[in-house]
């Protein structure tokens, strides 16, 4: 009796655990069911639906019906509230029709205040010619009409700044005092500026956006095409100003473009196929020359959807266009020719042969045969020639201006504590070598870059070299430059 009384409690003990494993499997069967999930617009199980999004309040929503939610929004006629409620409604949301959020007034952002000028911040244009004195050589005519244009297109800006806060004195005033004279409005005159190659036209304009407050953009002819075709868009000019100013739209509408290279937008003669590169752009830089409201790319040349725009009024931008004109001298040549005439007291047809400033003669007529249409030239009211550099003023060209070609070697070796010293007469058959390549004031620095190269090589290799002087012969090729040692004079 005792040995089976041992078997019942045995068996007891071992029944007792297998219970209690299926009451746990039980239990956690209830669990898995309560911890289901469900989607609380369709009600469906998260095994359906897949894996559910919670939003912040704690709701749930399976992915079909946030699809469904979204391209509802799209549509701002649909209401989306109404949409949910069929669904089975969402507790705890309340819905705003998009149009009620559409009508809401946008958040004003905060304006910088514009820079203002006054006359007595502007530089007069003798001052303004002096500054360009220090690094432009010569040309005093020309630097004489940029100085002036500068200066009245300043003064063009404090007129449109009056004008407008006239404009609002008056939006006040039921009746404006008629006494009271209204400002005039002064119109922009553009330029036309011509001259042979290295003259420094480039330069001048470059010198000039040194010493200016007002955005200044640069760009080049060569690359604007009409509109649909491969290359720049005619805009693009005034899209780079927008850049120069930072963006500022306001600031862009009263800068200045350089326009260069203008000669090579010329109406091409003996030619059967359109002309994108040439009468049309004349045609497409028509409205703005005389001041159109034109809408420009942000940050890129040409227009596509990707490409935010900004409309921008060329009414108050100043144009300077510039260009070599190669060619141009035949056509002045053969209109000074036109009266010569049989005799003794004939001109001869060939004394402006030699005169290497005959641009300084060119006329309106002389650029219509050249190719310039005559609505693009009427929009150039000034127009003025550059000097043809001559072996003085290349001379003074190499050693006088702040950054001097010279000076710019004696920096450079005065880094490898090396005194540079250029002997009048080597100065001087450089300044022949660079008329003779009738290139301009570019010759210069080919020049030297040729003689200078071995210098600038071998010096570095004897630390005893202390100054270096560059004579005549050196230059002719018939001896070397003089060596001196630290120390010797």
């Amino acid at each position: 009796m005792a040995e089976h009384d041992e078997e019942k409690g045995k068996e007891a003990a071992v029944s007792l655990p297998e219970e209690e494993l299926q009451e746990e499997k039980k239990e956690e069967k209830k669990e898995e069911k309560k911890e289901e999930r469900f989607c609380d617009l369709c009600r469906r199980s998260e095994t359906v639906t897949g894996p559910l999004i919670e939003l912040p309040t704690g709701q749930k929503v399976c992915k079909d019906c946030m699809q469904t939610g979204m391209n509802a929004v799209k549509n701002s006629n649909f209401d989306i509230g109404s949409m949910l409620r069929n669904l089975g409604g969402m507790p705890g949301f309340s819905f705003i029709p998009i149009s009620d959020v559409q009508q809401q007034p946008a958040k004003k952002k905060e304006t910088v205040p514009e820079k203002r000028f006054s006359m007595d911040e502007i530089l007069p244009p003798h001052k303004i010619c002096a500054q360009l004195d220090r690094y432009v050589i010569g040309q005093a005519k020309a630097k004489k009409l940029i100085s002036v244009a500068v200066y009245n297109h300043y003064k063009r800006i404090i007129n449109e700044e009056r004008k407008k806060e006239q404009e609002k004195e008056n939006a006040k005033v039921a009746i404006p005092d008629p006494n009271v004279p209204a400002p005039v409005e002064i119109q922009k005159s553009n330029m036309l500026m011509i001259g042979p190659t290295g003259s420094g036209k480039t330069y001048l304009v470059q010198t000039l956006a040194r010493l200016l407050d007002v955005p200044l953009a640069m760009t080049d002819a060569t690359s604007l095409t009409e509109a649909g075709y491969i290359g720049d868009d005619i805009e693009s000019v005034v899209s780079k100003l927008l850049m120069a100013a930072g963006n500022d739209v306001s600031k862009a509408e009263h800068g200045i473009i350089f326009i260069d290279e203008i000669d090579k937008i010329a109406k091409k003669r003996n030619t059967n196929q359109r002309d994108v590169s040439g009468e049309a752009v004349q045609q497409g830089l028509l409205r703005l020359l005389e001041g159109a409201e034109v809408e420009v790319p942000v940050g890129a040349n040409s227009k596509n959807a990707m490409v935010p725009l900004k409309t921008v009024n060329t009414k108050n931008i100043l144009f300077i266009c510039g260009g070599a004109f190669p060619g141009l001298t035949d056509i002045i040549k053969e209109r000074l020719n036109r009266h010569s005439s049989i005799g003794f007291q004939a001109d001869l047809k060939d004394r402006f042969d030699n005169d290497r400033n005959l641009q300084l003669q060119v006329t309106v007529e002389d650029l219509r045969k050249f190719g310039m249409i005559p609505e693009f030239l009427g929009r150039l009211p000034i127009v003025f020639s550059l000097e043809a550099l001559t072996e003085d003023m290349l001379l003074r060209i190499l050693k006088e201006p702040e950054n001097a070609i010279i000076r710019q070697y004696e920096a450079l070796l005065a880094m490898d504590e090396v005194r540079l010293v250029f002997e009048d007469e080597a100065l001087r058959v450089i300044a022949k070598k660079a008329l003779a390549q009738d290139t301009g004031a570019r010759a210069l620095r080919s020049i030297l870059e040729e003689f200078m190269t071995d210098i600038m090589y071998e010096i570095p290799k004897d630390d005893n070299i202390g100054t270096v002087i560059i004579t005549k012969e050196y230059l002719e090729h018939t001896g070397g430059p003089r060596i001196l040692l630290r120390g010797q004079m």
